[in-house]
């Protein structure tokens, strides 16, 4: 593993331990060329995904694009780093098991969006506003009513 600080390919593991949701192994690292220390996770990847985008561009899947996607709409939020953790390990499980490498966009977002409406409703919405390009509050309150349960109407 090649030192994030100096560069050197020759780094040593110190420490192995599970991460906490017992789908990664922590290692912690240090480098003797500069004795700087660093963290890595390693992960069982079943198999290679590309995701295609919405004007046809492929791309390789990125968990960490993912990841950064799905803690933007958490922030803030009452719930715990390991739940949005073991849900973003969900999501991609769910992905690799589907039997497909090309997966459509559109598919990741509407996973993500059914894993979220199942965590925080307002995660949900902030995750949907970007995925769904809502461009005026409008967008928002037609929504949000969707979300609600039919209500009466006021008399």
């Amino acid at each position: 593993m090649r030192c994030p600080f100096c560069g050197n390919v020759d780094t040593q593991v110190k420490d192995s331990r599970p991460a906490e949701d017992h789908v990664a192994i922590r290692r912690r690292r240090f480098c003797p060329a500069c004795g700087g220390r660093f963290t890595t996770y390693e992960r069982v990847q079943l198999r290679d995904l590309v995701v295609i985008k919405s004007n046809g561009r492929r791309e390789d899947f990125d968990r960490d694009k993912l990841e950064r996607s799905v803690r933007i709409s958490m922030q803030k939020r009452p719930v715990e780093p390991e739940r949005v953790d073991q849900m973003i390990s969900g999501i991609v499980r769910r992905l690799e098991s589907m039997g497909e490498t090309d997966i459509p966009s559109k598919v990741i977002g509407e996973i993500v969006m059914e894993s979220l409406a199942r965590i925080d409703t307002v995660a949900y919405v902030r995750f949907a506003s970007v995925y769904k390009n809502f461009q005026a509050a409008d967008d928002f309150d037609k929504f949000v009513s969707e979300l609600r349960p039919n209500a009466s109407p006021d008399p």
